[in-house]
């Protein structure tokens, strides 16, 4: 006989009563967090479904996906039911991985602290808040720097004063090598993330492009396209190639299965093989924000800035450019690296975010 399984919302007043594992469709955020679960005579236990743990963790159901596929979280599947579906102690995993991303925990610190010993944890928490002196040391440099700076300034006679010139043609030299010093790991406030915003104008280009639509597109684009850029040798041909990604304005299916694009910058004469299509894209401003794969939640960051900027705010969208906004991902080095079959010492890549603006 199966368990039953009591969920009473205080916050809803409600109360519901099913098998243990069934899904809940009115459990979201915040049921979920004002909820009391019950599974007469066994464990206690709910399910949840992708869309209802990202909205509760204000993830983006793509990073859910990402941990899925590098064996951080397992989701489950229920038969008749089309949406990936996480128990309790998967949420309760994915919180742990959600916060440590949060701390700015690269991937492979984050798999030991949620699979390895006590003793491994500690040590990868330990290398982070190293990484972070070293941060803050560099930050002191900056900051040292800055002060006397203000301090020749208010001694100089004018700006064009080759007293302070020189001491700044000095610093310039050191704050490079600072810069060089800093990396992702120190803690970013959002007044210094509006300032790595970049605004960039994309030229009008050809590309070669291929669009997926089933589980896993991602993969099966990126498949797709690996073999079309090594068949036909397309970074000798083009050593300027990039490569952007979206998920299509006909991208909407169940949480399995639905729609990804990658485009291939190529030469306007080049040849494009089915199952690509050649397309033109004709380009246009955007604000550019570089992420760390999978930081796609990211998303909701830019466009907030771009719907309370002075100068800018998002460009209506255009058939056919991106997604349903008309936003792109570029990936870089990506053809690069598919030419010399993704060695293990490559360049690393990342992501540019970018979302289509406008002057006001």
């Amino acid at each position: 006989m199966s368990e039953k399984i009591v969920i009473y919302s205080r916050l809803r007043a409600r109360r519901v009563e099913g098998t243990a594992g069934d899904v809940i469709p009115w459990l979201d955020t915040d049921t979920m967090s004002h909820s009391i679960l019950y599974i007469r005579g066994g464990n206690r236990m709910a399910l949840m479904t992708i869309g209802q743990v990202s909205e509760m963790l204000g993830v983006s159901a793509r990073m859910l996906r990402y941990d899925e596929k590098e064996g951080l979280v397992r989701s489950m599947h229920r038969e008749n039911y089309a949406y990936r579906v996480y128990d309790e102690d998967a949420v309760r995993r994915i919180r742990q991985i959600v916060l440590l991303r949060r701390l700015q925990m690269p991937l492979k610190r984050i798999r030991v602290i949620m699979d390895g010993s006590a003793r491994e944890a500690a040590g990868m928490v330990q290398e982070q808040i190293a990484d972070m002196e070293r941060n803050l040391a560099s930050m002191g440099t900056i900051r040292t720097a800055l002060e006397r700076l203000r301090e020749l300034l208010g001694e100089a006679d004018s700006p064009a004063d080759r007293a302070w010139e020189r001491v700044l043609g000095d610093m310039a030299g050191l704050l490079a090598l600072e810069r060089y010093k800093l990396n992702g790991s120190a803690l970013c406030p959002i007044s210094e993330k509006e300032k790595q915003i970049r605004i960039v104008l994309l030229p009008p280009c050809t590309v070669a492009s291929f669009r997926y639509f089933g589980e896993n597109p991602e993969e099966k684009v990126g498949s797709v396209m690996d073999r079309f850029i090594r068949g036909e040798g397309l970074y000798e041909k083009k050593p300027d190639s990039r490569l952007f990604g979206f998920n299509p304005a006909d991208g909407e299916g169940d949480d399995r299965s639905y729609s990804y694009e990658n485009w291939v910058t190529i030469p306007e004469d080049l040849e494009v093989p089915a199952p690509l299509a050649k397309k033109r894209f004709a380009g246009g401003l955007y604000a550019a924000y570089a992420i760390r794969f999978p930081d796609f939640q990211e998303w909701e960051f830019l466009k907030s800035w771009a719907k309370n900027n002075d100068r800018y705010r998002a460009r209506p969208w255009e058939d056919g450019a991106g997604d349903p906004e008309g936003c792109l991902e570029e990936h870089y080095n990506w053809v690069y690296s598919a030419h010399g079959g993704w060695p293990r010492n490559g360049i690393d890549g990342s992501v540019d975010l970018l979302l289509p603006i406008q002057p006001k």
